[in-house]
């Protein structure tokens, strides 16, 4: 099994080889297309679009957020194509992975010249 760190690599190398061919400016949902694919090509489970329901005291709220990705159901993948990352996106991203328990996850604009530009990664201290 793949540990975190690595899996992190691995869809950043995965984002770079997907930007350097699609190129910035296309909708997120072709990103997410092709971050998929390629993902799939390395027999790396995903999950696409997943409802995350949020609890509020005792009440459960079905839809508080939709995952772009859920990688190996270990890292938040929040996929963007925009001018600039605002500060609001790493908080987001930050409550997904409060709310989900999970410990990693990363912003990807690939709305930027170079992809490393547009990579952010956040962890959840739990």
């Amino acid at each position: 099994m793949v540990n975190e760190n690595d899996l992190t690599g691995i869809i950043v190398d995965c984002c770079i080889k997907i930007h350097s061919t699609l190129g910035p400016g296309l909708f997120e949902s072709v990103y997410e297309e092709a971050l998929s694919y390629e993902l799939h090509k390395r027999n790396i489970p995903i999950e696409r679009q997943i409802e995350i329901p949020v609890m509020y005291e005792s009440v459960r709220m079905n839809v508080g957020f939709r995952a772009d990705i859920i990688v190996d159901k270990r890292v938040i993948v929040e996929l963007k194509s925009v001018d600039t990352l605002l500060p609001v996106h790493k908080k987001q991203l930050l409550t997904y992975l409060k709310l989900t328990k999970l410990k990693i996850g990363l912003l990807l604009n690939f709305n930027v010249n170079l992809m490393k530009e547009g990579i952010v990664r956040a962890v959840n201290n739990l």
